[in-house]
């Protein structure tokens, strides 16, 4: 699936077909993607923690959205969505971005819902980011 928006190309292998998990989890990708913050906060619980593997961590909703904020200068061209794996109150998403400066960057988020139900909201949320040009 390739869609254009906002300047940023999406590509995603996945069809994320009748999950609702994996389908927010797609929309929550290149909603952080496209810095849409109300969309991304609206996916959390009050009490979120978002670890940045090396670098920091992220503790509670009120900073969830300060640190989204402080990295909405960051503008994104393309991303491809490798792979969207969910199963019970889990989920994973990796793939690449290339920003407009063509540094090209690999991502795995691991996130950790609170509760099963298709309501749910996320509770964790573990990056890897790693430059790869």
């Amino acid at each position: 699936m390739t869609a254009h928006s906002e300047n940023i190309q999406v590509e995603c292998a996945e069809n994320c077909g009748n999950s609702p998990k994996k389908r927010l989890l797609k929309d929550l990708t290149i909603a952080f993607a496209k810095s849409d913050i109300r969309f991304c906060v609206d996916c959390v619980a009050d009490d979120v923690v978002w670890h940045i593997v090396g670098d920091k961590r992220i503790r509670g909703k009120g900073d969830f959205e300060t640190a989204l904020n402080q990295m909405k200068d960051r503008e994104v061209q393309q991303m491809h969505i490798h792979n969207i794996i969910t199963h019970g109150n889990t989920g994973s998403v990796n793939g690449t971005l290339i920003l407009n400066d063509k540094q090209s960057v690999a991502f795995c988020d691991v996130y950790n819902f609170k509760g099963f139900g298709k309501n749910s909201k996320i509770k964790l949320i573990t990056s890897y980011v790693v430059k790869t040009s």
